[in-house]
This record gives structure tokens, sequence and C-alpha cells, in this order.
């Protein structure tokens, strides 16, 4: 039996509250679902024709990008295709930190401050007109929808932005008890706080999860420690964004939940960039979103070669990102997905340049061949590897008394198998891994330089 009361929600009460914003949400949704159909090559043509109008509209308006154009001799009128991207340089975060003021269009509408997390660095702060939350949030919503799912069902959420959190006046948690959104802090995971999260979903029964990857398998798995399941509540889909998604995380929400994962790719500065669909391709939003792989030096590469993301977000004439590099690691695919869809595919999403380490002999390794060494250990609740230098990396641990002592060594002897037998690798045991500032965990952070790379060791 069709639940009304969602229906209600996602064709009245949720339209009605995009009015009041005056976002044109519900309009851009319904596009998205018609063109999400096309065949590929009118996709990239359309997406072709609202590029040059993004360059255009920037060159007229922007004060940064009216002065790079004249310096390059660039005229967004004569852009045949995305390959003319190439001809401007990148926009990076020192970019923005740099000409904040000078990258807000002097039209823009409705520009509302945001800012990253900073967890590896300086926090970047910048701006987002209304046209861009109209975009992504249409976005989500047609992918959410993918699933079988839509505003209104029973959601618990599982996140750590101190942005959200911080919004939880009157006005927000009467709008998220009506949306039946229920908000869990990710950021305070202690024991007591997580069989409280338990407790709440095994009570609201959602129809969706939403949250970190490691978030929601750390509370499954707590659950399951605790012989309480999770698997009987008719959960149709967890929704993972916000970190790398780890094939074990993966499994062990699927399993406890009992439900499939569709993983999401996107950020609060590069926008919802891609969302995995029910036959496991993950589409990118290419009505708005350009996405370029870059290796090293710059240098386009072609499909299956992982390299950088680069991203221009076509619905950011306000404020505009223009070949913005994500730091984030991945490739194109230029295969079909089963859906029939003709949205591009992005693949091998493999986080950061920072969730890469490099060997002393230069070697790049992705951080799961360090991951593996520590991961399935009997007794090792959480780990943090940090690698501080090419003669120096930091393992935290946190053990239960199941934890042999000797297992220390074969962390040692393991990682210098691969990052180099002259490589000092100290042990650190602590009560706890903290969670960043976002309430994000990372099982990698290494502060070595390196480009992004072509190719990616795992074991």
């Amino acid at each position: 039996m069709p639940d009304l009361y969602a229906r209600f929600v996602a064709n009245v009460l949720f339209p009605l509250q995009e009015r009041c914003k005056r976002h044109d949400t519900v309009r851009v949704k319904r596009a998205m679902e018609i063109s999400q159909w096309w065949p590929r090559e009118r996709i990239l043509a359309a997406q072709v024709e609202r590029l040059r109008a993004l360059l255009r509209d920037a060159g007229a308006h922007t004060p940064y990008y009216r002065a790079l154009f004249a310096q390059a001799g660039f005229d967004p009128a004569k852009l045949q295709s995305v390959d003319d991207l190439q001809r401007l340089p990148f926009l990076t975060k020192e970019i923005i930190r740099a000409h904040t003021d000078a990258l807000r269009a002097e039209n823009a509408r409705g520009l509302a401050r945001f800012n990253t997390g900073g967890s590896s660095g300086e926090p970047l702060i910048f701006f987002i007109g209304d046209e861009r939350v109209t975009h992504d949030v249409a976005a989500k919503w047609r992918a959410t929808r993918w699933w079988g799912v839509d505003i209104g069902d029973p959601e618990i959420v599982v996140w750590g932005s101190p942005i959200e959190l911080g919004a939880q006046d009157r006005l927000r948690m009467l709008r998220d008890r009506l949306m039946r959104t229920r908000l869990l802090p990710a950021f305070e995971m202690s024991g007591a706080n997580v069989e409280r999260f338990i407790a709440r979903i095994r009570k609201t029964r959602p129809k969706m999860l939403f949250g970190y990857p490691s978030a929601l398998a750390h509370i499954a798995l707590h659950a399951e420690r605790k012989g309480i399941g999770l698997d009987d509540l008719a959960i149709a889909v967890a929704f993972t964004t916000g970190e790398r998604l780890y094939d074990h995380q993966r499994a062990a929400i699927e399993r406890l939940y009992a439900c499939p994962v569709a993983n999401g790719y996107g950020s609060r500065d590069g926008g919802f960039i891609a969302h995995q669909c029910p036959a496991g391709g993950m589409h990118i939003t290419a009505e708005d979103i350009v996405v370029e792989i870059v290796d090293e030096n710059g240098r386009t590469l072609p499909p299956g070669h992982c390299g950088e993301i680069v991203v221009t977000h076509l619905a950011t004439r306000d404020f505009p990102f223009i070949r913005y590099r994500t730091g984030d690691i991945g490739a194109a695919g230029e295969e079909s997905c089963p859906c029939g869809r003709g949205l591009p595919l992005l693949r091998d999403i493999q986080g950061r340049s920072t969730d890469f380490v490099v060997a002393r002999d230069g070697t790049v390794l992705h951080g799961l061949s360090l991951v593996y060494v520590v991961r399935d250990l009997p007794g090792v609740r959480a780990f943090r590897i940090v690698q501080e230098s090419l003669d120096l990396t930091r393992v935290q641990l946190a053990v239960d008394p199941t934890f042999d002592p000797a297992s220390e060594q074969h962390i040692v002897a393991g990682f210098r198998q691969r990052l180099g037998e002259a490589v000092t690798v100290m042990i650190e045991r602590v009560e706890a891994i903290a969670p960043e500032k976002s309430g994000k965990y990372r099982y990698i952070v290494s502060h070595v330089e390196h480009g992004a790379p072509v190719r990616a060791e795992a074991g």
C-alpha cells in the first residue's frame, strides 16, 4: 500500500517549501528525470550549450573571470566542446581564498556563505547562490527516486557537519519532523550514544538511511556485538556519501541492515557530482557537472585512467566553479550502464590524494595497501594511519583486551614491506579514534607531497 503521507510530502509539502525559498527545484528535477534517458550524445551536446552560457556569464559579470579571459584571449562564445576548457587554468582552493570577492558575480542572487571542514588544512570559505542550491537538491532528489524511495519516506540521517547540526532551531526541527527525517550526530559516537542511535533506528523503522559509510558501519557493527538486529526493519536503501566507501564497509552495511548501498560522490564545494544507480553505474550529474580527469601535470587523461577529478559546475553563475580541483582521485568510464540512462559514468573513485601514501622509492600506493595490514587483526576496534614523512608513519590503535601485542610487529613488518625496510613505523595505543570536526573518520592521512597517480596499488 502506498504511503499516502510520503506522497503528500513529495508532491505538496516539499514543493511548497521550495517555492517559499524561491527555488525552482521541482521543475529542475522533472527536467532531469527526462534528460537522464537521452542518448549520451544529446546529453553532452546540451552540456556544451550550458557550459558556453556559464562562461559567457562569468566573463560578463564576474571580475575574476573577466580579467582571466581577457588575459588568456579566451572568447566563451567560440567554445565548441568541453575540451576547450583546457585553455583555462584550474581553480584551486588557494585561488578562491585569494580572490573570494572577485569571484562573486556582480549580479549574484541569494548568495550564502559556506565553508569546508578544513580537515586537511585551512578551511575554505566560498559562496553558493540560489541556482546551485536548486540544482544540487534536484539532482539528489532524482537519485533518491532511482531506489524506489522519495522525500517524505521515514529517513535516518547520520551526519556530523557543524553547519547542519548548528541549524537545529525550532523551525528546522519542525521541518524535519514534517519531512520525517531524524538527524543523528555522527561526531558523538560514544558507546552510550551509539546505543541510543540503535534504539532510535529501531523505533523509527526508516525506509532509508543517509550518512557517512564509516558511521553507518560503526553503528551496525556495534549493534551486532550487542546482539541487536537491524535486519528486520525493511530498510530499502542506505545512501552513503562524504567519505570513500570501502568494500568492507559496504559489505557490513548490506549484511547488517539487510539493504543495498547506494554510493554518492560530491562535496560542499564541488557539488552533487555522481550517484550510483541500482544497476551499479556511478552516474555523473552531467546536466550540471563537467568532469575532467587530469594527471599530476594537469593533462587530461583518457577514460579508464585514474587521475585527479576536476569539476565545472554549470549552475554556479553567482560564484563560478570552473575547472575546480577537488583533490579526489577517480577515472572516467566510457561504457554504458545496463540501466539505460545516458548519463556518463565515473568509476574507481579512490578518495582524496591524501588517501594515498608514498613508498621511500617514490611509488604511489593507495592507502588500502596499509589498511589491509591492520583492519582484520583480532582485537582492533579502530585505527588511523598517518604518514608524516617518507621516513615516518604513525599508527594509532584503539584495541580491546583480546588484542595480541605481538600483532604490533605484524603491522610494522607489513608496513615496511610496502613502504620500505628503512621506514620507522610508530605504534600508538589510544583509547579511541576521534572523528574530524565534520564527524567523518579517515583511515589514512598522508602529509607527503605527490601528484595524482595514474595507477594505484592496493595490495
